[in-house]
């Protein structure tokens, strides 16, 4: 296939890969109050999809070795868009939690295959990860920027959930087109890498690095909210949080593809996150200190991505790679935002959290260092 057609494919699968979660967080106070879930049950359309991309990840080499690569990616994205779909027929909150779930799963098993998807089409070209992750960005942005306007328009929350399902039919036009394998055809599949030491300290560097994430996702506006904000500016630099990811989570993996200096620019992209949570902890202006992570994480999830594949040699062992290190990673990250609220319980306060944070951060820049270290043949360790 074309260049182009596999570039547009890339970007279509990508882009369905975050709006089923982030979708829901600016509607949750009103679907709560509408359907009068508990706080826990609606914490859980959240938590739940999340810890569903961590456990499932792991099958994600079995369904490639048994139907392949492009046709477990394509019924990844169908469950994506039913359980999407689903959401604008029935508004109860067992079907709510049906369908985090599921899209949990799709989203789970899907990751490590658009590793492999990149590893198998652009061997040589890792940097194609920033389509992967600016695809994603995008995605998670226009859920969270456009589901409250769609609400507010149709005046029924459901049509809001569900109108991003048209994003998975739009990718699945292009997906169809990949041939299936006669099984005969088929690789056999690569095991996880559970014995590699590496592979170890990539899953836990992933575990921390996605747990800053959806950490500061959660609980960003209510800090900058505890420093005298209103809810609606609080809104506004968490937007920014995430819109300064777009460009950066694009040109850093492009740089490091083209200039190499993989480890070095973890490195930098940790400081940076680093003092953003430190300017947070001082009380300087939270816009920048946003800005600040942002610019780091944006940095960070697309070279955490990029690991499992300059890692390994063949696109079996890339999606095997990353189906560990997204498979553990995903079940820590989780953890995050619980423990900040955990945190904040018992002191009143969210100081004794992000010194927490900081300490997380810290703990994954001794993991680069340790993998810069100890790296071998990875192509991009400048």
């Amino acid at each position: 296939m074309k260049v182009w057609y596999l570039i547009i494919a890339l970007f279509l699968i990508s882009i369905n890969l975050r709006p089923a979660i982030t979708s829901v967080a600016p509607l949750l106070d009103t679907i709560q109050q509408d359907l009068g879930m508990s706080g826990t049950t609606a914490g859980l359309l959240t938590t739940l999809p999340v810890l569903c991309m961590g456990i499932f990840a792991p099958l994600a080499t079995k369904i490639s070795g048994r139907v392949g690569l492009e046709r477990g990616l394509f019924y990844s994205l169908l469950l994506i868009t039913i359980a999407t779909a689903l959401r604008g027929f029935f508004g109860t909150v067992p079907l709510l939690i049906v369908t985090a779930f599921l899209a949990g799963v799709g989203i789970g098993v899907a990751g490590p295959l658009v590793s492999g998807f990149i590893k198998q089409y652009f061997p040589t070209k890792p940097g194609v990860v920033g389509v992967y992750t600016v695809s994603m960005a995008i995605g998670a942005a226009s859920a969270t920027g456009l589901s409250a306007p769609i609400y507010q328009a149709a005046g029924n929350w459901e049509p809001a959930l569900a109108i991003w399902a048209l994003l998975g039919v739009a990718a699945m036009v292009v997906w169809i087109r990949f041939p299936g394998k006669k099984k005969a055809d088929l690789p056999e599949k690569s095991a996880l890498p559970w014995g590699s030491g590496r592979a170890w300290l990539i899953l836990v560097f992933f575990g921390l690095m996605s747990s800053i994430f959806y950490s500061v996702t959660a609980w960003g506006a209510p800090i900058i909210q505890s420093m005298g904000y209103n809810s609606v500016v609080a809104g506004s630099m968490l937007t920014a949080f995430v819109l300064i990811q777009i460009p950066s989570s694009f040109i850093i993996p492009s740089l490091v593809a083209k200039y190499g200096y993989v480890f070095p620019t973890l490195i930098g992209c940790t400081v940076i996150e680093l003092g953003g949570i430190f300017l947070l902890i001082s009380g300087g202006h939270p816009l920048i200190a946003m800005l600040l992570i942002g610019l780091g994480a944006g940095g960070l999830f697309p070279l955490a991505l990029m690991l499992p594949i300059i890692e390994t040699n063949t696109y079996q062992e890339a999606s095997a790679w990353a189906a560990m290190s997204q498979g553990g990673g995903y079940v820590i990250s989780a953890l995050g935002p619980l423990g900040v609220g955990a945190v904040y319980d018992f002191t009143g306060s969210y100081t004794v959290a992000l010194y927490g944070m900081a300490a997380i951060i810290v703990t994954m820049g001794v993991i680069q260092i340790v993998l810069w270290i100890t790296a071998r043949h990875v192509t991009l360790k400048k």
